[in-house]
């Protein structure tokens, strides 16, 4: 069953979003996601490029991080309703990293007539550490 659309006039400035916890990156969700994705860097399957890069080991795709923070956002509105979607990327995501990603509302304004939240979301690791946050500007009804 899915959540209903949050409607504008019962959205506040400070309202939380549901949070999405993922479980730990491993090297299979990795690899999955260059195949569906088809950024197939082997910086982030291939140990041996890792380390010739000056890295540990391998590590996760900025846009697996990205679509993440994307869930979180269409798991509280219809993907049709999303407006703008901005991230900055603030840390690596590596092996073993178990990522919130959360969002709270901002702001209540309006884009070319239409009612719209602004929305900060951010993603986190298991220590606090902030990897990727952003915003998006969802349409509401």
């Amino acid at each position: 069953m899915s959540t209903p659309t949050p409607r504008y006039d019962s959205v506040q400035v400070g309202d939380e979003l549901p949070p999405l916890q993922l479980p730990a990156v491993n090297r299979t969700l990795l690899a999955l996601f260059a195949g569906a994705s088809g950024d197939h860097n082997p910086i982030h399957i291939d140990i041996d490029v890792a380390r010739r890069a000056g890295m540990p080991d391998v590590f996760a795709q900025g846009m697996l991080g990205m679509a993440w923070l994307a869930r979180l956002l269409t798991a509280w509105a219809p993907q049709s309703q999303l407006r703008r979607f901005d991230a900055r990327f603030q840390g690596i995501t590596h092996l073993g990293h178990a990522m919130r990603c959360t969002g709270h509302v901002v702001e209540k304004t309006e884009l070319h007539g239409e009612p719209c939240i602004r929305v900060e979301v951010r993603s986190t690791n298991q220590h606090g550490e902030t990897k990727i946050a952003g915003e998006a500007l969802v349409a509401l009804p």
